[in-house]
């Protein structure tokens, strides 16, 4: 991991980001694309079985399979399928918070002239959800619940298929108990074309939404346009910022969420930011006695030896700049007066306000989606909510008068020095309307 002082952290941020898109990547992707759009069905076959552990016959999972899997859950680990509910509850309520943001308005913008918003959800969406390693059952959380409570009038939950043709059976429960209304097994870019494009037997969707590996995030961006999506996620991070209050646990709550980072992949990144090197070295140690005893070591270490950081900085206006350079999907305040540094910082997927808001709870129970903006794309984006799965769409009501006739006017003019006659021939027939010949 290495060590720096703020007035070097331009240059290393020069060196390490700005990298370009995988070229064999995409040149994969665009392969499958095209065979799933001549072939459907049978292209995402072959691709499954080249790259999953399966390729099933039938893509589409029962409803009754999902039920039976939650059922099971309920059964066999009551521990978890309790974890999940209290989750889901959390979401849920979040979720409609978000929803109730949204409203439909009419506003007479001058007599006569109403200008108005509907906010319509998308009609069919579907949530892709990796299986990797360890099957990201939150995940399905975080991207149904958000999409039911949208009003989205048919929600598919996607994941790659097991040995047994069928998606983990962890991942259907929590699909069932999100309210997803029908269940695939289907991986890979071969999933996203599949469901970007329509095929014989999977539905084309408006939308896709959810994480996934290098090759779904490629499909994801080449398709857009075809179909909505969310935005593309890159590697998972995180940066911390502390000033050591609290000591000595500033430095063990610092380095175990650095390791709860590191531990995704080599590709994930954990990143903080220190008032003092001696926090740094404090830290340091702590990092190293704790992958001692990480089951997950090997990963973390390779993430921390590949792209772990440490920043001395001296005051907070320059730590801040840091961080608004570095837009990172989480940003954690371990400080004194964490709600003194707010107004400074505004590039971040979520923020965590206090030593107390760990960014596990983000990833898990409390509410708040963990499907955030990678890459620093938390510059122009937020996460993952009811917002993707609505679209705002305006209107416009004439009914005649003032305002209607000035604004008849202003087009005119307008119309005739953009040299478009067609709208203004428009706009004329409105003022002086024609007779009527019905």
């Amino acid at each position: 991991m290495k060590v720096i002082e703020a007035d070097e952290f331009d240059r290393y941020w020069q060196d390490v980001s700005g990298q370009g898109e995988d070229r064999t990547v995409l040149d994969l992707v665009q392969g499958i694309i095209a065979a799933v759009r001549a072939e459907g069905d049978a292209a995402v076959r072959r691709f499954a079985s080249r790259f999953e552990k399966s390729a099933p016959e039938v893509f589409e999972v029962s409803g009754a399979t999902a039920r039976a899997a939650w059922e099971g859950l309920r059964h066999e680990e009551p521990e978890l399928a309790a974890a999940l509910e209290l989750a889901a509850d959390h979401i849920r309520s979040f979720a409609e918070l978000q929803k109730a943001q949204f409203k439909d308005f009419e506003y007479e913008m001058a007599p006569g002239l109403f200008t108005g918003q509907r906010v319509i959800p998308v009609k069919r969406a579907a949530v892709y959800v990796p299986g990797g390693r360890f099957p990201l059952i939150s995940s399905v959380l975080m991207g149904v619940i958000p999409a039911t409570a949208a009003g989205v009038e048919e929600v598919l939950a996607v994941s790659p298929p097991r040995e047994n043709g069928l998606p983990d059976r962890r991942i259907l429960a929590a699909a069932y108990i999100a309210g997803a209304g029908r269940f695939f097994a289907l991986g890979g870019a071969q999933a996203i074309a599949g469901l970007a494009l329509g095929t014989e037997t999977i539905p084309r969707v408006d939308l896709i939404a959810g994480p996934g590996n290098k090759y779904v995030a490629a499909a994801k961006r080449l398709l857009y346009g075809e179909v909505g999506i969310d935005f593309v996620a890159g590697p998972t991070d995180v940066l911390i910022i502390t000033d050591g209050s609290g000591k000595p646990a500033a430095a063990e709550l610092a380095a175990a969420d650095m390791l709860a980072q590191a531990e995704h992949d080599g590709d994930a990144r954990a990143r903080v930011l220190v008032s003092s090197r001696d926090l740094a070295d404090r830290i340091l140690r702590a990092v190293e006695q704790r992958l001692a005893l990480l089951s997950t070591a090997d990963t973390a270490s390779a993430s921390l030896d590949a792209g772990g950081l440490i920043v001395i900085y001296k005051t907070r206006e320059e730590a801040a700049r840091i961080a608004n350079t570095i837009a990172p999907e989480h940003l954690e305040l371990q400080t004194a007066g964490a709600e003194d540094w707010l107004p400074l910082l505004h590039n971040y997927g979520s923020l965590f306000i206090g030593a107390g808001a760990a960014e596990v709870l983000g990833d898990y129970s409390a509410g708040i989606n963990h499907t955030l903006p990678t890459s620093g794309s938390a510059r122009f984006t937020g996460g993952l909510s009811v917002r993707h799965f609505l679209k705002t769409v305006t209107t416009l009501r004439c009914t005649g008068g003032k305002g209607y006739e000035e604004a008849l006017e202003s087009a005119k003019v307008l119309a005739q020095a953009e040299g478009l006659w067609g709208h203004r021939e428009s706009a004329l027939l409105r003022r002086h309307p024609a007779p009527d010949r019905s």
